[in-house]
């Protein structure tokens, strides 16, 4: 699982040779449990470092489970990864396929990277339009999903279509401690510092201290500020 693990984080950054080593170290153990996914990662890491013929044997082994499996989900894994190791038609083809069977399932994760994936092929083609179409779709959904790995990933294929793409930043309430988290929480249901304290086994002065800090990070001045500043967070908004 931490060979897995690791193949999926170091696709996700692009650094292919370290996915591989990931994806090899999963693969050692056939466990029918998850075995089927290391393969796909190896393809992946192995068609995009040059380990062609060990993409290709894991392709291979890949088939055979897939196949007997029939499911959208696990043939939609399939032409993913035999689009990785084809050209032309025949990539294009495979890509769609994949789009289509995960869109039919329901699987947000493996169609957003199929959609980077396809968008990544169409911008080596030199269909700038097309691939750009395919990887804001791509960066949308890892946007949204929290996969910030691919996400990023993303944004440097689109910045190489020629597009201008911001790169999105954790908004300031994310970036509050559980504790002060949960100390502006109640201050913000107008609790006093006392009462907070009480509540959460502080000192007052500790709880001063949290919503100094918050204050701070949220860019306001005083309790009245804490609902507007945490709004977004209520409605759970992903971003």
């Amino acid at each position: 699982m931490a060979g897995y693990v690791t193949a999926v984080l170091n696709n996700g950054l692009g650094r292919y040779p370290a996915a591989l080593v990931g994806a090899r170290l999963a693969c050692e153990h056939d466990d029918l449990g998850y075995f089927n996914w290391p393969l796909a990662e190896l393809v992946e890491a192995g068609s995009r470092s040059g380990a062609v013929d060990e993409a290709a044997a894991a392709l291979r082994r890949l088939e055979g489970r897939t196949q007997a499996s029939g499911t959208d989900w696990a043939l939609g894994v399939l032409a993913g990864s035999k689009a990785l190791m084809s050209s032309g038609h025949a990539a294009e083809s495979l890509y769609r396929e994949a789009i289509e069977r995960f869109e039919r399932v329901g699987i947000a994760i493996h169609l957003a990277r199929v959609h980077l994936l396809f968008g990544e092929w169409l911008r080596r083609e030199g269909r700038q339009a097309d691939a750009r179409e395919r990887l804001h779709t791509a960066h949308e959904m890892f946007t949204a999903i929290g996969m910030q790995a691919f996400a990023e990933r993303t944004r440097r294929e689109l910045l190489a279509t020629g597009e201008t793409v911001r790169k999105r930043t954790a908004p300031a309430r994310d970036q509050l401690t559980p504790q002060e988290a949960q100390v502006a929480g109640l201050a913000r249901e107008g609790m006093s510092s006392p009462e907070i304290a009480a509540q959460l086994f502080l000192s007052p002065r500790t709880v001063e201290y949290h919503l100094a800090k918050v204050f701070a990070k949220l860019g306001i001045a005083s309790r009245r500020q804490l609902r507007q500043a945490l709004l977004p967070q209520e409605h759970g908004s992903p971003f």
